[in-house]
């Protein structure tokens, strides 16, 4: 009943809450987001994993992969996959 939440919880709301008088403060516009420098470089090296498990999954595509090497080489990808998933850029938070 009522409106659907906006936030996962207490911690996340305060985080956007942040944001918003940050960017603010700062003149800048609502829809810029803000990140630190470590998240940034963190999500590089995500999709950095996530480009290099999709490249070998392709290149083994091209050869005659054993099941077991396929298998392999696929749980990498999804390995992968699974941390982006966590991501969120539209205001919301996974937490």
């Amino acid at each position: 009943m009522g409106r659907p939440r906006l936030y996962c919880g207490q911690a996340c709301r305060q985080r956007a809450y942040e944001q918003r008088s940050a960017t603010a403060k700062a003149g800048l516009s609502a829809d810029v987001v803000l990140v630190t420098r470590a998240e940034l470089d963190g999500l590089q090296d995500r999709l950095y994993q996530l480009r290099c498990a999709i490249e070998d999954v392709q290149t083994l595509l091209t050869e005659k992969p054993t099941k077991a090497e396929l298998e392999r080489s696929l749980a990498d990808l999804v390995r992968s996959t699974g941390r982006l998933d966590r991501l969120w850029l539209n205001g919301k938070s996974a937490g």
